[in-house]
């Protein structure tokens, strides 16, 4: 629901897998997706994304990659998740499966019970940083 996409979670693991080497250096697209199991080319695609973001930068050449711009204690899952949602357009109603469809029309019975739990989701969302799972994660 609110990061089943692919790609966000992706991303997500790709900025995970940076904190993990903050400060060693740029660290090469081969590498991450390696470790993170996301297909190379898609995370090409993905980290491009992310440089827009403030969050990552790339360095060309033999010796470059990508890494964190900012301290992973400074980057919550909510920013990601935000900035990824955003970026791919999303801002129809949670509460629809049908969201380009939706028969309702804004009129629908569980819209409000929906919207509660999205704020209550990214209250735990945006009060965890990279940083914590760098810490309290294994994978």
């Amino acid at each position: 629901m609110f990061f089943s996409q692919r790609k966000t979670q992706y991303a997500l693991r790709a900025i995970y897998e940076l904190a993990k080497r903050h400060g060693e250096g740029p660290t090469k697209i081969s590498e991450i997706a390696k470790v993170q199991g996301i297909p190379t080319r898609f995370l090409e695609v993905i980290l491009n994304q992310l440089k827009a973001s403030g969050m990552v930068e790339s360095k060309r050449g033999f010796y470059g990659g990508y890494r964190l711009i900012r301290q992973p204690g400074d980057i919550t899952i909510g920013d990601v998740l935000r900035y990824m949602q955003k970026s791919a357009g999303h801002s129809a109603c949670i509460a629809c499966v049908a969201e380009e469809s939706c028969p309702f029309d804004g009129n629908c019975v569980f819209s409000d019970m929906w919207k509660r739990v999205h704020t209550e989701v990214y209250k735990i969302f945006d009060g965890t940083t990279i940083e914590d799972l760098v810490h309290h994660g294994s994978s």
